[in-house]
């Protein structure tokens, strides 16, 4: 069951760049693209509530749990 990283919908959604997202929460768009690509073992709660803080969303609109059916 893996979990899929829904970063770029939400950014499509606010019409924001990820340049601009990473800016805005200081952290480096290469790790920001890592994020939006899964390549990432794990993300921090203080990044991703920061994320969350910019999109105006919550953290279930960016992860997304794939299930087995």
């Amino acid at each position: 069951m893996p979990i899929t990283v829904r970063l770029d919908v939400m950014l499509a959604k606010r019409k924001m760049t990820a340049r601009e997202l990473a800016s805005r929460i200081g952290i480096s768009e290469q790790n920001l693209s890592l994020l939006r690509s899964g390549k990432v073992r794990g993300v921090r709660f203080r990044t991703l509530e920061a994320i969350c803080t910019e999109l105006n969303c919550q953290p279930g609109d960016i992860l997304e749990l794939e299930t087995d059916d």
